[in-house]
């Protein structure tokens, strides 16, 4: 179970027996950022003086009346391992193997989040991962209903192969990436949290929001999970207590007698079983005459959050991997069925937030060759290795991340901040509009709590995925990838394009390898100054003339290209005054791109990689770097 620790509002909380408390932050092996003012801060006595010293510099204050002091040291050159000492008198805190590097913060949902165990090659990852001057600082999953002074947990960890897999790949990749071209220690905080709406990383202020009713709501909250937990807590003690070994779990001949009916589809959370996340069960049986068993059948298991492996009779018959909102349809043969009662058992594996068979009633089914589809009912349940905490949905409300995963966190320097953000504020084509306000509005707040206006915020757009959710010219994902690009009428921003190397059938692409380099290339060019080119091809106009479309783009020192080489463009649409889109050819022609179709004489507007999945949008620059989705219309 996951708790906020009781803190007053912008206090640490002071153990008796330690006279000095400091965030969390400030532990053994951190890394502290080089060129900036070292701040430090925390809670002593009311009135003790602190004198904190570091790398040959020191620094004095007094704690106030409320215990809190703060001050700042000079500026270091990168460098290390060093000592910091705070001593208010009595009991002195002392901080070794302290580097002064880059500090890097990376926030996000789950593609931020996705740890090297999860992601392409991992083992020969993990066993790159042997410099200890790349520091992970990974924060837990935690909420509160006001800013706290006090990070949940957390430690500072040096890479090592042993440590790595749970290294976020992204931000270790692009830390790797960062260590080869400027030789000093990297670190990296981790406040990440998967499905998490962008509202709830913003402060209750720039949302216009009342803070007390905000902080009265989450304790409303906090109450209602306790309740809810009970309540689990009880299911859960229906059987022995402890994870369950669910080997042969899928065989057609299972005593099942003690497992739980369960309303199919709905999320487990609906039915009695909220804060559970991990790995459970479902069985249920269909009957089918001889004739129906020997043409085979289409299975239907609904959409399933998260994973899931279903079989037949004991044989496997599909298997899908983190694709939370895709029915399952699975075919299933002959050899696998039986005229009469056939059995059904579906794994699930759900790593946070809802879980279980959810979806439309008519996506559980079963349908034999040639016939209508039959509801699929009478489903039983049972959980196998599962946790149970009070974090699931918070990630869905405002400020409640903010408050408890980045507030505490101010004003410790950091370089800059990378972001993956966004496929949860992508389910709906007004969502995605609003977020072209939210986003600019949060990294402004962040600048402005951390006193650093031009502090660079770089981050990595929606990747190719095939969500589900786009009709037509309608794309949730394409309009939030517009948001995004939007933003970058902010200072000290950049944007890496991925919809080369998503995955239409995962959310989670496993290539965080590309991601953490062209990540470090925007490091490179906005926090670092370097002339190097970080991003594709940018469209900067549109004329048209004798029937084509002319587009112009900003290149910088590259020139167009198309991925797979030639100069046949695809991935463009036109459309005329009457505002209906039609595929059209597009060819490379010197520093533009001609677009022209038959269905469309007169072209009024282009648009360019407008679905939630533009896999077949190739326009490059020489560097490889893809173009980012646009359009030219605002209809």
């Amino acid at each position: 179970m996951i708790r906020a620790v009781p803190l007053l509002l912008g206090l640490l909380a002071v153990p008796a027996a330690q006279a000095v408390e400091m965030p969390r932050i400030f532990a053994d092996g951190m890394v502290v950022q080089r060129d900036q003012p070292v701040r430090v801060w925390g809670d002593a006595a009311p009135g003790a003086r602190v004198h904190v010293s570091f790398a040959g510099r020191d620094a004095t204050a007094q704690a106030g009346a409320d215990g809190r002091w703060s001050l700042a040291l000079p500026a270091q050159t990168a460098g290390g391992p060093h000592v910091m000492r705070i001593d208010d008198g009595t009991q002195p805190r002392v901080l070794r193997d302290v580097l002064v590097g880059d500090v890097w913060l990376a926030s996000g949902q789950s593609n931020m989040e996705w740890p090297i165990a999860q992601s392409a090659d991992p083992e020969v990852e993990a066993a790159r991962a042997t410099d200890p001057q790349i520091r992970h600082f990974k924060i837990p999953k935690s909420w509160a209903g006001a800013p706290q002074a006090q990070l949940e947990g957390g430690e500072w960890v040096a890479s090592s192969p042993k440590a790595a897999p749970k290294f976020s790949a992204a931000a270790h990749f692009f830390a790797r990436e960062l260590r080869k071209v400027t030789g000093v220690p990297i670190g990296i905080i981790d406040s990440t949290w998967g499905g998490s709406r962008i509202e709830a990383w913003t402060d209750a202020a720039t949302q216009g929001l009342d803070a007390a009713a905000l902080k009265a709501q989450a304790e409303r909250l906090r109450d209602s999970d306790e309740r809810a937990l009970v309540q689990t807590r009880a299911n859960l003690a229906h059987w022995n207590p402890g994870p369950a070994d669910d080997a042969g779990w899928q065989a057609a001949d299972l005593d099942a007698g003690d497992w739980l009916p369960i309303t199919v589809p709905s999320l487990w959370e609906k039915a009695g079983w909220t804060g559970m996340d991990g790995v459970a069960w479902y069985r249920a049986t269909f009957t089918l005459t001889a004739a129906e068993a020997k043409a085979g059948i289409t299975l239907g298991v609904g959409r399933i959050d998260d994973s899931d492996t279903t079989w037949v009779n004991g044989t496997q018959v599909g298997q899908t991997r983190m694709q939370y909102n895709l029915p399952r349809r699975y075919t299933v043969p002959a050899s696998a069925l039986r005229a009469g009662v056939n059995q059904v058992a579906v794994r699930v594996s759900d790593t946070g937030g809802g879980g279980g068979i959810h979806g439309q009633d008519e996506e559980v089914f079963v349908q034999p060759a040639g016939a209508a589809a039959r509801a699929l009912t009478g489903w039983t349940f049972r959980p196998a290795n599962v946790t149970v905490a009070l974090i699931d949905d918070k990630n869905q409300h405002p400020a409640l991340l903010y408050n408890r995963m980045i507030h505490p966190l101010q004003p410790y320097a950091v370089r800059g901040v990378i972001w993956y953000q966004g496929e949860s504020n992508a389910n709906t084509v007004a969502d995605a509009l609003k977020y072209r306000t939210q986003f600019p509005a949060m990294i402004e707040q962040w600048r402005r709590q951390w006193q650093a206006p031009a502090l660079p915020f770089l981050w990595v757009q929606l990747a190719n995925f095939s969500s589900g959710v786009d009709q037509g010219d309608q794309s949730p994902w394409a309009v939030l990838r517009e948001s995004q690009s939007a933003t970058l009428s902010l200072p000290a921003t950049a944007q890496v394009v991925t919809i080369d190397i998503g995955n239409p059938a995962d959310i989670h692409p496993l290539n965080k390898q590309d991601v953490g380099k062209r990540l470090a290339l925007a490091a490179r060019h906005v926090a670092y100054g370097e002339a190097v080119i970080h991003q594709g091809p940018v469209f900067s106009g549109m004329h048209s003339e004798h029937g084509l479309a002319l587009l112009s783009f900003n290149v910088g020192d590259g020139a167009l290209a198309a991925r797979g080489g030639g100069e046949e463009l695809r991935g463009f649409e036109l459309a005329g005054s009457d505002g209906v889109f039609h595929p059209a050819d597009a060819t490379i022609s010197g520093d533009k791109v001609v677009v022209h179709g038959k269905s469309v004489p007169i072209p009024v507007a282009v648009r360019y990689g407008w679905s939630d999945n533009p896999v077949d949008a190739n326009l490059i620059n020489a560097a490889g770097l893809p173009a980012s989705p646009f359009r030219t219309d605002a209809w």
